[in-house]
């Protein structure tokens, strides 16, 4: 909430630098306009039948909640829409770059091009967190549509350049499966874990920012229900990179040595920030690489799948 308004901040393309650049009266003016915006979507939420989502949107109490300037974390808001433009232009560029293949492989292009699309969806569902003052469910789907993205670019690229994989080998169904289980886990963790952070936040405003040694213990079920899962989480990776290292494949196999690294990581940060008041730092850090951790699982999946169906392909015999 380092900008209460959007795409502007405070009103301006370029943020200020002191309280004193805004109006005495900013904090009213821009909840006023925020609680505008909600009511207008509200209504379209309405008409379209989902009356209990409407309702939830201002019966929540962070729709009254205005936060003070601060300019740390406007700047940081500011840098992160700069990104999120940059993001767009990049991907409407390898639209563009893709429609060769509509030529030769249609569906490299339309990946795309749904990307473009929902990168677009995804900066008006940016714009929706901010007037709902961090309304607990957009910002799940907010992440949960970033981790989608990230999928589908992947996709995308390798697809294109599936020709590159050399390895062959026949396809264990065992392994795959395990591999769709591993990435489907590590999506619902991270969901789960953009819950427990919605909690930090609130608990955190009811304390004021301080006392964050008891911040822990005031939070709800998602908190126990990440912890407990990272267990099974970790469990299963462990699990896939065994069955991995049998195939000896040197790809695959660095594929799954980083992805033990990451796991390795994120449970020493998932410790350190239960048991050591929540570091402030360690909270982007303990998502940016769990969203790396699920980046590289996902590529996994890819490679060995054009890895076994090459193995399933008849040679070309060219005859003299």
């Amino acid at each position: 909430m380092g900008c209460p308004d959007w795409p502007k901040c405070f009103g301006s393309w370029v943020p200020p630098t002191d309280v004193s650049q805004l109006p005495d009266d900013y904090l009213e003016v821009y909840k006023q306009q925020r609680v505008d915006k909600n009511r207008k979507l509200a209504g379209y939420l309405d008409k379209l039948g989902f009356e209990k989502v409407s309702a939830s949107i201002f019966s929540h109490p962070n729709q009254y909640i205005e936060t003070e300037f601060n300019v740390t974390k406007t700047w940081i808001e500011y840098l992160n829409r700069l990104v999120g433009v940059a993001i767009g232009i990049l991907i409407f560029l390898t639209v563009l770059y893709a429609v060769p293949f509509l030529k030769t492989d249609k569906a490299i292009f339309w990946l795309t091009f749904i990307s473009f699309l929902l990168v677009g969806f995804q900066g008006w569902l940016g714009s929706i967190v901010v007037s709902t003052n961090l309304l607990p469910v957009t910002i799940t789907v907010h992440m949960a549509l970033a981790l989608v993205i990230v999928a589908l670019l992947q996709y995308a690229v390798m697809r294109s350049q599936s020709g590159m994989i050399q390895t062959r080998f026949d396809r264990s169904n065992w392994l795959f499966t395990m591999m769709g289980i591993v990435i489907i886990a590590t999506f619902v963790q991270i969901l789960i874990g953009t819950q427990v952070r919605e909690e930090v936040d609130i608990v955190a405003s009811e304390m004021n920012g301080g006392n964050r040694d008891l911040w822990i213990d005031r939070l709800g079920l998602s908190f126990y229900i990440h912890r407990s899962f990272s267990i099974l989480l970790l469990a299963i990776n462990l699990y896939l990179a065994y069955l991995v290292y049998k195939l000896k494949d040197r790809q695959l196999k660095v594929l799954t040595s980083w992805m033990l690294f990451m796991l390795a990581i994120e449970v020493v940060f998932g410790i350190v920030m239960a048991y050591f008041a929540i570091p402030a730092f360690l909270q982007p850090l303990h998502l940016t690489i769990a969203t790396l951790l699920f980046g590289v699982q996902f590529l996994m999946l890819i490679v060995y799948y054009y890895a076994s169906k090459k193995a399933t392909e008849k040679p070309v015999v060219v005859l003299n």
